[in-house]
């Protein structure tokens, strides 16, 4: 087949060009490949950083790394259903955010440098332009289908700066820092609280401060966290009311992990204060993951069984 599939009359003439793309096609492969080869030469050196951040400070920024494969299989997932709107029809109107995105990105690269610092202009840019791509080169049916998983890719595969990571991790940390006070009260561990700093007194009366802003930094990984809620909200739940309510359960299931990560800590650096700090806070943080993640599956199964279906038994009113 051609790019743009013909229309044959009955003699088996061609009667009209069609503006059609199919799986199938030389056209839409060579599009694909331009499109590919542009957006390399364009974003490089921006998935580049992102790769090295992301390798540098594996802990809270690890994850972008396996979310590009993620989005391979969501997309995977809607073959049959992407299949059944062949052929394509491409829809010129995609141009406005493929402009607009190059636009957005390259005043990202080259504005003023209070905008520039924020890497994540650039990931604005890149979301428009992929997205004005596939509506471009796919039309409007296929990018209903496609919108998630591009969404999630530009949402959860990048990083984010600590300038706004911090306006949703400060709040957080002091909840964390409190309940985690109290979980070593309970344990009847001597310790006191001033701000974000906890002091755990062992039993010679030695004090061992544990600073939560820093050895608590694990709040990023609620990036993390949000992720893979957000991934079992959309293949495990079908109605939307469902999914929303799971992702933002997330959060205070999160914020409790942190707080027994915190108590974790305290409890260890009675043996020893080293163990509040360097790469073993973020060991104690991937441990508390698992049962997490457990616990996020039993509010899933709870979140699912808010709705029982009623068969249709055919009747008539």
């Amino acid at each position: 087949m051609t790019a743009l599939d013909s229309k044959t009359g009955p003699s088996g003439g061609v009667s009209a060009a069609s503006d059609t793309l199919v799986l199938s096609s030389r056209g839409l492969l060579v599009a694909g490949i331009v499109l590919l080869a542009a957006n390399i030469a364009v974003f490089f050196v921006f998935f580049r950083s992102q790769v090295e951040f992301a390798i540098r400070f594996p802990s809270d920024w690890g994850h972008t790394l396996i979310v590009p494969g993620l989005v391979a299989w969501l997309i995977w997932r809607e073959r049959e259903r992407l299949l059944s709107l062949q052929p394509f029809r491409p829809a010129w109107l995609g141009l406005v955010p493929v402009l607009l995105g190059l636009a957005f990105y390259l005043v990202s690269v080259v504005g003023p440098s209070w905008f520039v610092v924020h890497h994540n202009a650039r990931q604005v840019g890149f979301a428009v332009t992929i997205l004005g791509e596939t509506l471009l080169l796919m039309g409007w049916a296929a990018t209903r289908i496609l919108w998630f998983p591009l969404a999630y890719w530009v949402a959860f595969g990048f990083t984010y700066t600590d300038r706004i990571i911090s306006h949703f991790t400060y709040k957080l940390q002091d909840i964390s820092a409190t309940g985690g006070y109290f979980l070593l009260r309970l344990l009847n561990i001597d310790a006191d609280i001033a701000g974000n700093t906890i002091t755990v007194i062992d039993d010679l009366g030695n004090p061992n401060a544990l600073n939560i802003a820093e050895a608590c930094s694990g709040m990023r990984m609620l990036v993390a966290f949000m992720a893979l809620g957000t991934l079992m909200a959309y293949v495990g739940l079908k109605a939307w009311w469902q999914r929303i309510l799971l992702i933002a359960l997330g959060v205070p299931v999160a914020v409790f992990v942190n707080m027994l990560r915190v108590g974790t800590l305290g409890v260890l650096s009675l043996w020893d204060v080293g163990f509040a700090g360097g790469q073993f806070h973020a060991f104690v943080g991937f441990v508390w993951l698992v049962p997490a993640f457990l616990v996020f599956l039993g509010i899933m199964s709870v979140v699912q069984r808010l709705v029982v279906e009623v068969p249709d038994d055919g009747g008539g009113g």
